[in-house]
């Protein structure tokens, strides 16, 4: 039997990347999955990505910023499939700026879609978790939760914030038998790095330096993070709840 048959994720950020290959994984193993994406070409995409490879799927655009599009988004995967009982909060963007850089949108665009959007996917997925007696919520954080980089003000900020966030989450829900976990993500090969990359204006400079600081001295892929996403659904991480989980390629030893 697939690890995840009979249950309902809905992953945000699921057009690109990482959402985008754990959206693939759940559904290989029998999960039904709500593709929620501001992008619907990207979205759709990957829903058709997985009804080739016979799994099941729903695109719904999403701007997680706003509480009544995530609400609409959890109503309609309700509507659709009967339940949720997995909310992989994926979705995040990077702005590059010191605190005197930035700008108030820029401040709040980052904070908004990291952090505010994470909040708000879970304030409305919990209550149909509950009604089924239980769930599973993972975050994302990052390296640079506990660490820093140059001009990366907002960016860092939030994923702090995501660590604290998911403690709550688990300290309030867990006695409704809700396990909330956040990754702790290194660098993974996806578009959001790419962009960052070459938004530094020294690509090269940053991968010289991403590689460097890595134990295994590669990038991650989307994959593997996925791989350890669909681990924290499943029965064998029963007793893992509040913790961070570190994907990152052994860049926080150094």
């Amino acid at each position: 039997m697939a690890r995840l048959d009979g249950k309902v994720a809905i992953i945000t950020g699921a057009g690109s990347g990482i959402g985008r290959a754990a959206a693939l994984l759940f559904a290989e193993e029998g999960a039904k999955v709500v593709v929620a994406d501001l992008s619907e070409a990207a979205g759709r995409e990957t829903v058709a990505l997985v009804a080739a490879a016979g799994g099941e799927a729903l695109f719904v655009s999403t701007d997680i910023r706003r509480a009544a599009q995530v609400e609409s988004m959890v109503n309609q995967a309700a509507a659709a499939f009967g339940k949720v009982d997995i909310l992989y909060n994926n979705a995040a963007i990077e702005i590059r700026g010191s605190v005197t850089q930035l700008s108030e949108a820029q401040w709040d665009a980052t904070m908004g879609t990291n952090v505010k959007g994470c909040w708000l996917c879970c304030k409305y997925a919990i209550p149909e978790m509950q009604k089924v007696g239980g769930g599973v919520i993972i975050n994302s954080a990052s390296t640079l939760s506990y660490r820093v980089a140059d001009e990366r003000a907002a960016y860092v900020t939030s994923k702090g914030a995501i660590l604290q966030l998911t403690r709550s989450l688990a300290l309030d829900y867990a006695k409704d038998n809700i396990r909330a976990n956040c990754l702790v993500i290194g660098p993974i090969d996806t578009p959001l790095l790419a962009q960052s990359m070459a938004d530094s204006g020294d690509a090269q400079g940053v991968m010289d330096w991403l590689l460097d600081a890595s134990l295994l001295g590669r990038l991650g892929n989307p994959a593997e993070v996925a791989k350890v996403a669909l681990f924290l659904c499943t029965p064998e991480a029963s007793f893992m709840v509040g913790g961070p989980i570190v994907v990152d390629g052994g860049m926080l030893v150094h």
